[in-house]
């Protein structure tokens, strides 16, 4: 079991506990890898408006990065989660089932990253625990916060802590941040489709995610998968591609937050049928698998401004 620095799980001890600081370094290399690895370029090598996440005319420390790159900053800490005293969880049971990242400036091509993390919050849902850690992501020469992102994690077998009747519930966030839009049932604003690679994963885990589960026929199998399935934060990848390429006519920099929530496993291969409401600066959207007819994802991203061209 982790934590094992405590005989019983104790939410106090959890609530309470401070990671150290730590740095992630990136060039414009990994940039474009990223954007390579959550579809950009697969359909058309010079579609104008995603050629400028991977080349530019005048050096690659010219390239334009994602937003959700972002994301990448937060992996990781669930291993840190295993210094945690007082959390008493079997990894194996973990489940990464929602991502949150506001997006404060523009990401640089290549930086130095400080990330300050904390934990957000912490619940028992009975049969299980969620955990909620929070990254605030600064540029390191100036100080400059760049991004947060919020994961929640879910620790099956982990619940049932309680020492009251009542539910034990912490939570420091917005509760704007943490509700989930229903699916609107009428016509989405924008539908857009597209194919993931049968080697989708092995190009996205080379941006820093080498969980086997990705790669390991023999591991995905234990996990109950008949094959490696796709990273979440790829899948998030694409959502988010098709809302700037549908919405935001190509305008990365218009999204100001992101929130997803992993609803069920996508194999390298499959087709991602992206879904587009608008509600004011608010895209709704839901990814489905189309050869299963699943819905794998869903979740909105805030924007900015609308763009002109709608």
């Amino acid at each position: 079991m982790a934590g094992s620095g405590s005989s019983e799980f104790d939410p106090e001890l959890v609530i309470s506990h401070k990671f150290p600081e730590s740095l992630y370094t990136y060039t414009e290399r990994d940039a474009a890898l990223y954007a390579l690895g959550i579809g950009a370029c697969a359909k058309d090598a010079i579609d104008d408006k995603e050629l400028k996440y991977v080349y530019h005319q005048d050096g690659q420390e010219f390239i334009q990065v994602l937003p959700t790159f972002a994301a990448l900053f937060s992996l990781g800490f669930t291993s840190e989660m295993e210094q945690i005293p007082g959390l008493q969880y079997d990894p194996r049971l973990l489940l990464h089932g929602q991502q949150y990242v506001e997006i404060y400036k523009p990401l640089p091509s290549h930086g130095c990253i400080l990330n300050k993390v904390s934990i957000a919050g912490l619940h028992d849902k009975g049969k299980a625990a969620i955990l909620e850690i929070e990254i605030v992501s600064y540029e390191k020469e100036s100080d400059d916060p760049l991004c947060m992102n919020r994961l929640a994690i879910y620790l099956r077998g982990a619940g049932g802590f309680s020492k009251s009747s009542q539910p034990y519930s912490y939570s420091k966030n917005p509760s704007n941040q943490s509700a989930f839009p229903k699916i609107p049932k009428s016509q989405p604003f924008a539908v857009f489709e597209e194919c993931t690679h049968a080697s989708q994963a092995l190009l996205y885990r080379l941006s820093g995610d080498y969980n086997p589960l990705h790669s390991d026929p023999m591991v995905a199998g234990i996990a109950g998968f008949s094959r490696p399935i796709l990273h979440g934060l790829c899948t998030l990848g694409y959502a988010v591609r098709a809302i700037i390429k549908c919405i935001c006519g190509g305008e990365q920099n218009m999204i100001k937050s992101i929130s997803g929530r992993f609803l069920l496993h996508v194999y390298p291969g499959e087709t991602l049928i992206t879904e587009m409401w608008l509600a004011g600066l608010r895209v709704i959207y839901q990814v489905k698998v189309k050869d299963r007819n699943r819905a794998v994802l869903s979740g909105f991203v805030d924007l900015d401004r609308l763009s002109s061209s709608l």
